[in-house]
């Protein structure tokens, strides 16, 4: 059962993420965080001590989301294809809600900061891809491709279109086309 402190702080996490997504890392305060959640300043400290310590839980919250952790799937020889498509229908529905994006924050945050955050979650991010083309090629689903580059397709391709739809109109064939890029450079034709 969850308790009261830890859906509080869940509740401000949720809160905080859309500030931070609609306005970047610079601009927002805890002041501002206060306002959205209701919260005393005594509260809100009381959770987290600034505005980089609550993003850095919003990345880590990102980092561990269920969706985009293949370990399980992997573990319990789920097809490789059906992990790839799940994926990257989660990546094109995210590249489509541009408002829903935290890429401006993360370079904000990266430049005012430390990066070495941010290389610690890429880190994490290529050895997640790694793992699911290696065990798709092992498993005869995908190409035997270059591993490494195509993990930078899909990281840099993805975080790229997440940051320009923050500034550029862009439509659906845009997000088609890289999903469906990535998909026909791993999967094997039948």
């Amino acid at each position: 059962m969850i308790s009261k402190k830890e859906r509080t702080r869940e509740s401000i996490l949720d809160t905080a993420y859309e500030l931070f997504a609609r306005d970047g890392f610079n601009k927002i305060t805890m002041k501002d965080i206060c306002e959205a959640t209701g919260m005393s300043r005594g509260g809100l400290y009381s959770h987290f001590g600034s505005t980089r310590e609550l993003f850095e839980a919003i990345l880590e919250k990102i980092n561990q989301k269920d969706e985009m952790n293949f370990q399980k799937e992997i573990e319990d020889g789920m097809a490789a294809t059906d992990i790839l498509d799940r994926a990257l229908a989660l990546m094109r529905n995210e590249m489509e809600h541009s408002e829903d994006s935290l890429s401006l924050a993360m370079y904000e945050y990266s430049g005012t900061c430390s990066n070495d955050r941010m290389n610690y979650f890429n880190r994490i991010g290529e050895k997640k891809w790694s793992d699911l083309i290696e065990y798709g090629i092992v498993r005869g689903e995908f190409n035997t491709v270059n591993v490494k580059e195509i993990v930078n397709v899909i990281l840099y391709a993805y975080q790229g279109v997440r940051m320009w739809s923050r500034i550029v109109s862009m439509t659906p064939e845009v997000f088609d086309s890289i999903t469906n890029h990535i998909r026909k450079q791993l999967i094997k034709e039948q």
